[in-house]
């Protein structure tokens, strides 16, 4: 039987194992970014990457993530030392502890196959790699994680040495010993009756990591809680290597609303949609609009008796409340969806803002027709500020574009130069400049610049930090819509702005005119009042 009381960690590896899925590839700046944001959300651990002499990112992500973000808890993950050395030896296990985290995740054979056909040891090195390995670390971390690679598949063909392996794990002091479907090929009856024997044997916590090549890595996760899983492992968005790994997003959601365990408080649970859409934005990646709980048309209900339905109680084709999650319901006729989420978001802008408000009908119906056009504001926050500023006649444009011109030169080397000319208006004083840079895009940026710093000596401040182009729809080929998020900072705060036209420098140049904005708009609440009458933090934040 499920036990609501028992608690539950969850022990997020996005950074990981989510940035081997074939596609993503985040940089230091996004790692950072997204474990921002899954502190936000509450997760108990959050795995960075696996530091080593060949992995300067991973090196990098570890010399300048805190080493605890809140109450979240930063990992450093690894392996068991290697065979035929000592952990004091092997360059790789002592990036563990350089790491200086107070929680370590190592990895270790289980599946007799691998020990004598991948690292072509003996059944008994491997024993003492693990336990060797753990005993080493515990000396120097607070918490030591083993993670059992291949144990379902290692205790199918040989469960005596399975169980010997994790034993070491155990008497070497592991914390937590995570039983992985590594190759993600489990069916739920048979990692139930694994797990609940091993759970039967083993006395210290156990978790579950799971891959989703069967489509049952969310059903083996909560399986695995109701056979005695106290730790969960997974990415979010089920991103992974192969076909992914288990979905935090359903499991989270799963657990705590049909299973009634308390994982996350119930505000951080509602963030639970846009860092979803947050984390695949900046994976530069379609979200999944099906997704469980946490995609647009999750709660999404069109014309007939399924609306009809939801229109008189609720639950009577919804299984959960979308707000519950974060979500909206949304009606395909209806111009009322998203009213309660454009008003969160407004809170930190205006205050106490009246939902009868005509501008807020006047924003939401913007919003949802800028949406409708390919834009997405879960990653530019930057861009939502702006318009909702705007519309609501709390901010204007500081500076008019009277116009630009981008030239492209090959010259005979076979370089291509770019040089943008730009005029900008401020007030009555024209601006009329030029500059080059690496493509088009960079050099209208630094046209821009290069105009409007004499106004705003701030702007020497902002950089820019990444820059993501997404097709939109494929099937228009080079007439496609596209997407472009640029990142930005000054190096106290970032944001983000968003740009979509069926021309990419047209894209680009909206998104680019937005974080300028942004950054004097910053400026000028930061340490003043604004409209609103609120102090305004060093960052620019409502007090």
């Amino acid at each position: 039987m499920t036990d609501p009381k028992k608690k539950l960690v969850v022990y997020d590896t996005t950074l990981r194992d989510g940035n081997q899925a074939v596609g993503i590839g985040f940089s230091l700046n996004d790692k950072l970014l997204i474990a921002e944001k899954l502190s936000e959300l509450g997760v108990h651990y959050i795995e960075g990457g696996w530091p080593n002499p060949t992995n300067s990112l991973d090196i990098d992500f570890y010399k300048k993530i805190p080493k605890s973000l809140g109450k979240t808890k930063i990992a450093v993950f690894g392996s068991t030392r290697r065979p035929h050395c000592t952990c004091g030896s092997d360059d790789f296990f002592r990036m563990l502890i350089k790491s200086e985290t107070p929680v370590a995740t190592i990895f270790g054979k289980t599946w007799d196959l691998h020990v004598k056909k991948v690292i072509r040891a003996s059944l008994e090195e491997n024993c003492a790699m693990i336990a060797e390995s753990v005993a080493y670390l515990k000396k120097y971390k607070d918490e030591v994680i083993y993670d059992a690679e291949h144990f379902f598949d290692g205790f199918t063909h040989n469960p005596e040495y399975a169980l010997k392996t994790i034993t070491a794990a155990a008497q070497a002091g592991a914390d937590c010993i995570v039983l992985c479907d590594t190759n993600g090929g489990m069916l739920p009856q048979a990692l139930t009756d694994i797990f609940r024997s091993v759970a039967a044997k083993v006395t210290i916590p156990l978790g579950i990591h799971t891959h989703n090549d069967s489509g049952c890595a969310e059903a083996n996760t909560i399986l695995a809680v109701a056979a005695g899983a106290v730790h969960i492992q997974g990415t979010i968005n089920g991103l992974g290597e192969r076909c992914g790994n288990a979905n935090l997003c359903t499991i989270i959601a799963g657990l705590q609303l049909k299973q009634g365990f308390k994982i996350l408080p119930e505000a951080q649970l509602k963030m639970l949609s846009p860092v979803s859409v947050f984390v695949n934005e900046i994976a530069n990646i379609a979200h999944n609009i099906r997704q469980p709980y946490v995609g647009e048309a999750a709660f999404s209900h069109k014309a007939g008796a399924h609306a009809d339905g939801v229109i008189k109680t609720n639950e009577s084709f919804e299984h959960v409340r979308p707000e519950s999650v974060g979500n909206t319901r949304r009606f395909v006729v209806s111009a009322q969806a998203g009213s309660s989420t454009i008003m969160k978001k407004l809170a930190p802008i205006v205050g106490n803002l009246d939902k009868k408000d005509p501008r807020v009908k006047s924003l939401l119906v913007r919003i949802k027709s800028l949406e409708s056009q390919g834009y997405q504001f879960e990653a530019a926050d930057g861009s939502f500020e702006i318009l909702a500023r705007e519309m609501l006649g709390l901010f204007k444009k500081p500076f008019e574009v009277v116009g630009f011109r981008i030239i492209e030169d090959q010259l005979q080397s076979g370089n291509i130069v770019s040089e943008a000319t730009i005029k900008i208006a401020e007030g009555a004083q024209i601006e009329h400049t030029a500059a080059e840079g690496d493509g088009p895009v960079n050099a209208l940026d630094n046209a821009l610049r290069k105009a409007l710093v004499k106004f705003y000596p701030g702007l020497k401040e902002v950089k820019l930090e990444d820059f993501k182009v997404r097709v939109l729809d494929g099937s228009e080929g080079t007439g496609a819509k596209v997407r472009v998020l640029i990142e930005s900072s000054d190096g106290a705060d970032l944001w983000g702005t968003v740009g979509v036209s069926t021309n990419i420098i047209q894209a680009s140049w909206i998104a680019m005119i937005d974080s300028i904005k942004y950054k004097l708009m910053k400026d000028a609440l930061q340490g003043k009042k604004d409209l609103t009458g609120r102090r305004r933090g060093p960052k620019g934040r409502a007090l």
